[in-house]
């Protein structure tokens, strides 16, 4: 009897230790807003909107020690529509990530699956849209891909350990096309730092035939059509070969304030290749300019006050240029839930990617029918 009870005794200890060699935890994130455009497509429009803030979500992300400084790691996260219930990202399950790898601490991680790009992670969170400013203060279009509009399928990719402060890592993307290797190819690199009041980040990001690889990589997507209507910064330019940008961003903390600079330079390059999606008939590369100014602080532990200005110059086979303004605050209820209110004025000249005259088109809403347009949001948020 008392060596059964020591080999269950020990079973049970060895059964504890297996357990906490090993985690899954289920997140996420409802974000739900009321909000008010003055011009959509000529009307005023008011509605509820999910995922401003940031975008409704629910996932799990796991761990497994393996031993030697070496983790077994996967992340599988859904993004839906808080207000229809439908499945985000064009229907996919896992549409905002879903990637399983190994990580050590003295080498880095390795992931395999659907990931964020290098512009991303490491600029991205530099840029108001995806801090206080909603994805309405997103950059027109989010046509650098800084508020993480789009998606890397079949990816592979790599992220450093922390060397005081500096972090860089890559993805490279399998087009899987036979006998076309560099057909839907999408490659990123990046570097980051972030120490005391100091916080930087560059990256780059490289894409062949973004019609179907980035912006066409959905359950909904058109194997044929364009899938670049979301926006008219970009709608013209679906049949271009390339997609290219080039970003860098920093912030700086002083007591209570920060103050933040973004720059990006983004092109869709030889355009025409897609012969079917270009009844503009256009040749050459469109690009466009975009440096952002922003100012944040905390009032008080619970309460974030925003400013920002951006500016956009389309060249190339365009000239549109557009101006924005966001103003914005978010109150902490609790480390978990907050309110936020924001607001967004965009002012558009000069001719837009469907070579007609530029329209002011907020990102995530409908175009103006006139060079002006202003949205303004207030909405809640809670993390789970």
């Amino acid at each position: 009897m008392k060596k059964s009870l020591l080999a269950l005794a020990a079973l049970g200890t060895f059964a504890g230790a297996a357990q906490a060699q090993s985690s899954v935890t289920l997140y996420g994130i409802v974000d739900a807003g009321f909000v008010f455009n003055n011009n959509s497509s000529g009307n005023q429009l008011y509605s509820l909107m999910s995922g401003s803030l940031q975008g409704s979500r629910w996932g799990l992300r796991g761990t497994e020690d393996l031993g030697g400084g070496m983790k077994a790691l996967f992340v599988l996260e859904n993004g839906f529509d808080l207000m229809t219930g439908r499945l985000g990202q064009g229907g996919d399950e896992f549409g905002r990530q879903a990637y399983v790898g190994l990580s050590t601490s003295q080498f880095g991680t390795v992931t395999l699956g659907r990931q964020y790009d290098s512009v991303v992670d490491y600029t991205g969170a530099l840029e108001v849209g995806s801090q206080w400013g909603t994805r309405f203060g997103a950059h027109p279009g989010d046509l650098d891909n800084m508020n993480n509009s789009n998606r890397v399928n079949n990816a592979v990719k790599y992220t450093s350990t922390n060397y005081g402060g500096f972090t860089f890592g890559g993805l490279y993307s399998l087009g899987g096309n036979a006998g076309q290797f560099n057909r839907n190819q999408i490659w990123s690199l990046g570097v980051g730092y972030n120490q005391g009041p100091l916080q930087f980040g560059a990256g780059y990001l490289n894409v062949k035939d973004p019609n179907f690889s980035f912006f066409g990589n959905n359950a909904t997507s058109s194997a044929t059509g364009s899938n670049m209507s979301g926006s008219r910064v970009y709608s013209g330019y679906a049949s271009a070969r390339t997609q290219e940008v080039i970003s860098a961003g920093a912030a700086y903390t002083f007591a209570a304030a920060t103050v933040g600079v973004t720059y990006s330079n983004t092109a869709f390059k030889d355009l025409g290749s897609e012969a079917g999606l270009n009844p503009l008939g256009y040749g050459g590369s469109a690009r466009f300019h975009n440096a952002e100014i922003n100012f944040k602080y905390q009032l008080t532990p619970a309460l974030l006050l925003g400013i920002a200005y951006d500016y956009t110059h389309g060249y190339g086979v365009n000239d549109a240029k557009y101006h924005q303004a966001m103003l914005g605050t978010d109150y902490f209820l609790s480390k978990r839930t907050d309110f936020y209110v924001a607001g967004v004025y965009q002012h558009a000249i000069g001719t837009d990617s469907t070579n007609t005259s530029a329209v002011a088109n907020i990102n995530g809403l409908s175009p103006s029918s006139t060079s002006n347009q202003v949205a303004a949001i207030v909405g809640i948020r809670h993390k789970f």
